[in-house]
């Protein structure tokens, strides 16, 4: 039977099934096709009566370089959006839909567990935060510059992943860490070099597909539900509304889309994080 996928890569392998973000062409940028993929895969996963365990990775030299800005992104429909003209898709729908894709992973029934290497940021550090465990590698970079010049995040996971002064640190600078810094700071559960990641990642999952997939489940949500007592399904869910209204009611929302139109993507990245890199920050 061919493929279905076009964006990604899935295979299953002693009770481990294996969603590959597979455009790294273009750093696994997220597409809405890409998203549209993993969302399917993950659901395929959770109904196989032979997965116990779903890992997430990236082909190519990095994990995740976040969503895809390109124009041509634009052409293809997003599933799940509302097609009307009261409903703009980029200011009302786009952070929307990126926290629905990555509810999917909290909601699934089975653990999700994200391999990163290279870089892994904005969109993909979302994938990365709502994943039940994140393994990454010593030397990844992991941010969300965005921030600097665009918008809040789509997904605000910040405040649910570290202490309250490295979420206002990283979310009001942009910069990005190691991954061995993510780890020292609690934000993913270990770090590997990054020649021993796959192996170290394998060592740690093979234990897991020994237990049963129903004492899995209850446990991934017998955490999950202590959280949602604390709010984090309602804090998140304002998370896209703060996304919509930076995205279009601040004076600057639009310079970034300006700066990419006058000059292309490079130029609008450079306007955006430019001093940063000038001080010896990512």
């Amino acid at each position: 039977m061919a493929d279905p996928h076009k964006f990604i890569l899935y295979r299953v392998t002693d009770r481990i099934a294996r969603i590959t973000l597979n455009a790294p062409e273009k750093r696994n940028a997220l597409s809405f096709s890409m998203r549209d993929e993993i969302v399917r895969a993950l659901r395929t996963a959770e109904s196989d009566d032979a997965v116990s365990v779903i890992l997430i990775d990236g082909a190519g030299p990095s994990f995740c370089s976040g969503y895809d800005l390109s124009p041509g992104n634009r052409d293809n429909p997003k599933e799940g959006w509302v097609h009307s003209a009261h409903f703009d898709g980029w200011t009302d729908q786009f952070a929307r839909s990126c926290l629905r894709d990555w509810m999917t992973i909290w909601d699934l029934l089975k653990p999700v567990v994200v391999k990163a290497h290279g870089h892994c940021v904005a969109g993909g550090t979302e994938i990365l935060s709502m994943a039940d465990i994140a393994f990454v590698a010593d030397d990844a970079r992991i941010g969300y510059p965005p921030m600097r010049g665009m918008t809040t995040p789509d997904t605000l996971y910040f405040p649910w992943k570290m202490s309250m002064a490295r979420a206002k640190y990283l979310q009001l600078t942009g910069n990005s860490v190691t991954g061995r810094e993510a780890a020292q700071m609690g934000w993913v559960a270990k770090s590997f070099p990054a020649d021993r990641l796959e192996e170290e990642v394998m060592r740690e999952l093979r234990p897991m597909t020994r237990i049963a997939p129903d004492l899995l489940a209850a446990n991934k949500h017998s955490v999950n539900q202590a959280y949602e007592i604390m709010g984090f399904r309602t804090a998140l869910s304002m998370g896209w509304q703060w996304h919509a209204l930076s995205s279009r009611l601040r004076p600057g929302a639009g310079q970034f889309a300006e700066k990419m139109r006058e000059g292309g993507l490079k130029a609008a990245l450079a306007w955006r994080d430019g001093s940063f890199k000038r001080e010896g920050f990512d």
